[in-house]
């Protein structure tokens, strides 16, 4: 490798990149494209639940619960229906994903002292979503039944007893509880990881489909030096998209940054690195553009959406999943940017994930000089 033949390659793609200004436009505005549609389009909040009520008893017991459903934000009463099979047609059609049936005791049993019973019918077609929304109605169910005790006891002692336990939650990192605080830091990472071996994966195979990649061997260029030009040029592009994303993140999404600006800075360019040599290694195998374009989005996209703990939890995935996972990038750069986005950790905690993509950055540029090299020669 020679830093002289490196930067003449360097400043030739350069040339290429800014000759071609609608590409250019391109990559800078795909990646904020993607995180404004994805940002906004993956929201995991179960809220608002669609939820229709049979009241058969049609009480004043029976409204406080209808009330205590209608003042939850996680609830939306889309319908008090006259009878039962109301709940059932609602459900059905996909009106609603909740019935609630009051039966035509319930104020008695609550006035006895007994058990009242609430039968609740949830749409499982979304077993998550399912499961989420009945534990809302438990929890509501419970303090509708809490205050009904309390009542029951201050009218028959005078006095309003206490909780002898009471629990104090603290919610750290997202004390909203909103999903965007976590989706849209995992997002920024899986579009830099997609973006940038897309960048690279085309360079290579296009020299080749092009014819100029036989001009390149007439000089004295290594495989190195064609390598580390290419990637250098395209990275400045890959920073200008990671600048971009986080200021989107943070002034439109509305994303807390509780870490160190510095240390995103310095793990993004190492995982740009290895993304952009691993877009490299698959151009210099390929045969064509085309070939390099699909290869390239079956190894960053599909990975990086499943594999990462993007969206489903590690985990919970089998075993075996499990062990692949550790092989892909982006699950370790989704750990640092939602640590250092929520959590606001450092080294001594990230140190590991840090080490991890330093390798993949160092393997990706050895295969994919070796590689080159052996088809150049």
């Amino acid at each position: 490798m020679n830093i002289l033949r490196t930067w003449a390659m360097f400043i030739k793609e350069l040339r290429h990149i800014l000759r071609d200004p609608r590409s250019l436009m391109m990559a800078l505005a795909l990646p904020l494209f993607q995180l404004l549609l994805f940002g906004y389009a993956l929201n995991l909040d179960v809220d608002r639940i669609a939820t229709t009520i049979y009241d058969g008893d049609r009480s004043s017991a029976s409204r406080d619960l209808i009330q205590a459903f209608e003042s939850s934000r996680f609830f939306q009463v889309r319908a008090v229906v006259p009878e039962y099979s109301g709940v059932e047609q609602a459900i059905n059609r996909s009106e609603s994903l909740l019935g609630i049936v009051i039966p035509n005791d319930y104020s008695r049993q609550v006035a006895a002292g007994n058990r009242a019973e609430i039968q609740v019918i949830a749409d499982g077609s979304d077993s998550n979503t399912a499961s989420i929304a009945l534990a809302y109605v438990e929890t509501v169910i419970q303090n509708q039944s809490a205050l009904v005790r309390i009542h029951a006891q201050q009218q028959h002692a005078g006095f309003t007893p206490t909780q002898p336990v009471e629990a104090r939650m603290r919610v750290w990192y997202n004390d909203t509880l909103e999903s965007k605080n976590f989706v849209v830091p995992g997002l920024v990472a899986i579009i830099l990881m997609i973006i940038a071996s897309l960048l690279t994966s085309l360079t290579i195979a296009r020299e080749w489909e092009t014819g100029t990649m036989e001009q390149l061997l007439s000089t004295s260029l290594r495989a190195a030096d064609i390598i580390l030009g290419k990637m250098g040029a395209f990275f400045l592009v890959g920073v200008m998209d990671t600048v971009l994303s986080v200021l989107v993140a943070v002034y439109v999404f509305d994303i807390p940054f509780r870490g160190s600006v510095v240390l995103l800075a310095a793990t993004s360019c190492v995982f740009l690195c290895g993304a952009m040599f691993a877009g490299l290694l698959v151009s210099s195998v390929a045969e064509s553009q085309l070939v390099a374009f699909q290869v390239g989005m079956v190894t960053s996209f599909l990975p990086g959406f499943l594999l990462s703990g993007f969206i489903y939890t590690i985990d919970n995935m089998p075993a075996p999943i499990q062990v692949i996972t550790r092989a892909v990038p982006a699950r370790y750069f989704v750990t640092i940017v939602r640590s250092i986005f929520q959590k606001g950790v450092g080294l001594e905690v990230l140190w590991l994930d840090v080490l991890f993509l330093l390798g993949f950055s160092l393997l990706a540029f050895v295969l994919s000089t070796v590689l080159l090299q052996r088809r150049m020669g």
